[in-house]
C-alpha cells in the first residue's frame, strides 16, 4: 500500500481538518483522539510523511517517541492516571485505522473501563478540556 498524502493526519498537519493539539514541535504535532479509549487519549503524529512504523525514518520515530514520553508525563501529572499505555499499529491487520504513522498514549483508570478503539466519536468540548490540562502540566 503506497503512502496516500490525502489521508486525515495528512490534512490535519496541511490545516485541512480540525483537529485539538496538544503539543507541537518542528517534528510532530500531538492531538488528541477524536474518538478515544479513555479521557486524555493523546496521538502524536509526526510531520513527515509515513504509513508505518516500517517506512518511517529513525530520526521521526525518535522525535515521536521522546514526544510521546513528554505528553505522557503530561497526561500524568494533569490527568492523575492509574498507568498509561503506549501503543502503535502497523497495517490493517494489526488494527491500523489511518495510515499515517501515529503513536496513541492512552491513560488508563482503574475506576473506567477503556472504549475500542476507533469506535465512538467524543464531545470536542470535553476533549479541549482535556486537552486544556493537559497543555497546562507541559508548561
Amino acid at each position: 500500500m503506497a503512502y496516500d498524502p490525502n489521508n486525515p493526519f495528512a490534512k490535519i498537519l496541511r490545516g485541512e481538518l480540525p483537529s485539538i493539539p496538544v503539543y507541537e514541535n518542528e517534528y510532530v504535532l500531538a492531538i488528541m483522539d477524536i474518538m478515544p479509549q479513555s479521557p486524555g487519549h493523546t496521538l502524536i503524529v509526526p510531520k513527515v510523511a509515513g504509513e508505518n512504523l516500517l517506512d518511517t525514518s529513525a530520526e521521526s520515530l525518535a522525535a515521536s517517541i521522546l514526544a510521546a514520553q513528554r505528553v505522557a508525563r503530561a497526561i500524568d501529572k494533569a490527568l492523575s492516571p492509574a498507568g498509561i499505555v503506549i501503543t502503535q499499529f502497523n497495517r490493517a491487520a494489526a488494527g491500523q485505522t489511518v495510515f499515517h504513522l501515529h503513536i496513541h498514549v492512552i491513560p488508563v483508570y482503574d475506576d473506567r473501563d477503556w472504549q475500542r478503539h476507533a469506535r465512538v466519536k467524543a464531545d470536542p468540548a470535553v476533549l479541549e478540556a482535556q486537552a486544556a490540562r493537559i497543555r497546562a502540566a507541559l508548561a
